[in-house]
């Protein structure tokens, strides 16, 4: 499985696809490289997210469901969130992270985890927080 390099707020990471999410990698693969405003969460905690609206990620003209799914990340897991019941989204976790929206708790995607880099996810997270919103490339490594 191919590395994917982020590159956000002045800092790099470099993660690895997870296995157990074969669907959502291959439809994000085909998106790279990808690029968008990451900006901090309101409801999980420490981490920050892509908010995509209305987006779909499709595999094979299908939207991309539910796959090694998770409420609770840990640091440097990197979810995608399919819907329906709040937007689509990207979610980095930097600290402690319960997935959440307005309507509740929610799963997305693990599909992938930084690898290297991890040391800086705290203050990529600060800064979002504090300076706001931050570009975020997403690409192959």
């Amino acid at each position: 499985m191919p590395s994917i390099k982020i590159t956000s707020g002045g800092y790099e990471f470099l993660a690895e696809t997870h296995p157990d999410a074969p669907q959502t990698v291959e439809a994000f693969l085909k998106l790279l490289p990808y690029r968008q405003k990451i900006i901090h969460v309101r409801w999980s905690g420490e981490a920050c997210w892509v908010p995509l609206g209305e987006f779909q990620l499709l595999r094979d003209d299908a939207p991309v469901g539910f796959e090694n799914h998770t409420s609770h990340p840990s640091v440097g897991d990197v979810l995608f969130y399919p819907g329906p019941y709040s937007e689509t989204e990207i979610l980095l976790a930097y600290g402690s992270c319960c997935f959440a929206s307005k309507m509740g708790q929610l799963a997305g995607n693990h599909f992938l985890t930084v690898v290297q880099g991890k040391e800086n996810l705290r203050a990529l997270g600060v800064k979002t927080l504090w300076e706001g919103a931050q570009e975020v490339l997403f690409e192959l490594a």
